[in-house]
């Protein structure tokens, strides 16, 4: 596993379910085209995992 994990938001969350639009804001993405970097963990994992169809991820 990787050390750091970067998350940019490349879809709308407009029209998605609104558990959704709360995971990606826990995330930090605000815009499309938003990036961050989350620590490799069980907990991050789980949450893009819910809106992976939204976030493209890279390891660091």
């Amino acid at each position: 596993m990787a050390d750091k994990l970067k998350i940019t938001l490349v879809k709308s969350t407009i029209g998605a379910v609104p558990k959704n639009r709360k995971t990606v804001e826990a995330l930090g993405l605000k815009k499309i085209g938003a990036t961050v970097e989350h620590p490799d963990n069980k907990a991050v994992r789980g949450m893009i995992q819910q809106v992976r169809h939204l976030v493209k991820v890279e390891e660091v």
